[in-house]
């Protein structure tokens, strides 16, 4: 798969792809990563790739004209066909929430071109006529798409065949369907006991359905306590069985008894 990144700060995404276990993924080809300047494609001595809003206002807005050159550019460069062109993808509060599922789905994908903003954003006339998607990470405001691309960038890398050591792992991640959408449960290693506190005897039982059991019941008991949604997604989905709603029942009675915040 090939992604093609819109970015006036192209340095930024060097320790990506040359750093951590993922760097595999980019260097072994099996997703390839092509940066792109806008300002390469910015008429004038000065390369102007920004201008004062229309109406008035603080900071700039990044012109339409170089980022049409520079997406012509890309297009050229990947050759396809007119029905088969990979999507232009932007990075703004507006868009659709990323999430498992979503990078699930670019990880079986061709690629993308993605448009990481800056400043005050991009001139709607652009975003109209030639963005395919838009992509949030959350409910804050970063200085420019570029952190953004980099965690999608990242997310589709770790999922490719090969990348991590262990081609399983990525299975038992929180919101990975192997775990019903919930969150992953605590992990220990050695020592036994650190600072007084010890490992969970389930953990060092070597009994393989006990230590399953532990890591559910610990999957459901977070999953409830920090994000609620995702027992009632998985309840509404008939995921959870009798033995998880006996559990999730029980906690709710144990936090009545001590006042604690109920788990579910």
């Amino acid at each position: 798969m090939r992604f093609d990144v819109i970015t006036l700060f192209p340095e930024l995404f060097a320790p990506l792809l040359t750093s951590g276990i993922t760097r595999r993924a980019y260097e072994g080809g099996l997703v390839e990563v092509q940066l792109w300047n806008p300002r390469d494609y910015a008429l004038g001595n000065y390369r102007r790739v920004d201008d004062r809003p229309f109406g008035g206002g603080p900071g700039m807005v990044m012109l339409a004209e170089p980022l049409q050159h520079c997406l012509d550019a890309i297009r050229t460069s990947r050759n396809e066909a007119a029905e088969v062109q990979a999507p232009l993808v932007m990075f703004t509060p507006t868009g659709t929430l990323l999430n498992h599922a979503a990078v699930s789905d670019w990880s079986a994908s061709s690629g993308a071109i993605m448009l990481c903003g800056r400043y005050e954003g991009v001139d709607q006339r652009f975003i109209d006529r030639y963005v395919d998607r838009q992509i949030s990470l959350g409910d804050f405001i970063l200085s420019g798409g570029e952190i953004a691309a980099m965690a999608l960038l990242d997310a589709v890398a770790r999922l490719q065949p090969g990348v991590l050591n262990d081609e399983g792992s990525h299975q038992f991640d929180s919101f990975n369907p192997a775990l019903d959408g919930l969150l992953d449960c605590p992990h220990y290693t050695r020592p036994e006991i650190w600072q007084g506190q010890a490992v969970p005897e389930a953990l060092l039982s070597g009994h393989h359905a006990h230590i399953a059991q532990w890591r559910r019941q610990q999957s459901l008991r977070l999953s409830a306590q920090l994000r609620p949604e995702l027992i009632a997604q998985a309840r509404s989905q008939g995921l959870l069985s009798p033995q998880d709603e006996a559990f999730l029942k029980a906690e709710v009675k144990a936090a009545a008894v001590t006042g604690a915040e109920p788990a579910a």
